[in-house]
């Protein structure tokens, strides 16, 4: 049986072959695009992205329409439902007003698990049978996450418990009280920076068309995803902690016929 490397590097080949083949039976100019009709294209990504501690599968949703006769350059919209299954991941200090100075604080969780829908924009370049393109995620929501315990480490953190006359008190996030409970940021949006906010993905990829009703799709994605502490920093006035990571992704496509 072969082993998961050299099935890529099978496939990889294949790829390689078959847009070889074509290039040399037609130009790409005279080529119709088995992608676009009629100056629109659509259809479904189903994918994931995956490395050590992350496994990110996604379902998306795409229609784009061409800029010109040409077909060329296409621009349109996005709607992705993704998860992310993690395990020893670190999160670090969110909000740009504290990364700015530098006050970097970090929450290590065992088990992270979140899924969301987003709406986001994405732009293909047409070469006929192969498309490269990019897709950003812009906005929407995260809609299931577990609770999960995490340990904070912070030299300067503070956060509020009630002792036994009921009365407000601070204490550290030390020992015991390291441990505490966070849950997924609900509300996603996509901003510059430090000011973007919840789970959202970018991505650049390349698109081949192996036959004409499946797509063989392999990119680079930028996730993003946060956890909120239930029991906030109360000298950083802070509960958001954000972990970014790179990962290699693979989707096959399913083109629509033009609506």
């Amino acid at each position: 049986m072969l082993s998961h490397t050299h099935r890529i590097k099978l496939l990889l080949v294949t790829l390689l072959t078959f847009t070889i083949g074509q290039a040399q039976s037609q130009s790409i100019v005279n080529r119709k695009s088995v992608a676009v009709q009629g100056g629109l294209s659509g259809g479904i990504d189903v994918g994931v992205g995956s490395k050590k501690g992350y496994l990110n599968p996604s379902l998306t949703y795409y229609e784009l329409t061409s800029l010109g006769r040409k077909e060329s350059l296409l621009i349109g919209w996005t709607a992705r439902l993704s998860a992310l299954y993690g395990s020893d991941l670190d999160y670090y200090t969110a909000p740009s007003r504290l990364t700015r100075v530098q006050h970097i604080d970090t929450v290590r969780f065992n088990q992270v698990s979140q899924t969301s829908l987003n709406f986001g924009i994405r732009a293909e370049l047409n070469l006929g049978r192969v498309q490269i393109g990019a897709s950003v995620d812009l906005l929407g929501f995260t809609m299931f996450g577990r609770a999960r315990t995490g340990r904070v480490y912070s030299s300067t953190g503070l956060f509020s418990v009630k002792d036994s006359l009921d009365q407000t008190i601070l204490k550290r996030f030390e020992g015991a009280d390291a441990y505490q409970q966070a849950s997924p940021t609900r509300f996603n949006v996509k901003l510059l920076g430090d000011h973007e906010r919840g789970m959202s993905t970018t991505e650049v990829y390349a698109r081949a068309y192996l036959i004409p009703n499946v797509g063989l799709r392999l990119g680079y994605q930028w996730l993003t995803t946060e956890m909120a502490l239930a029991n906030p920093d109360q000298v950083a006035n802070n509960n958001r902690f954000r972990n970014r990571a790179g990962l290699p992704y693979v989707a096959l496509t399913f083109p629509l016929n033009p609506w």
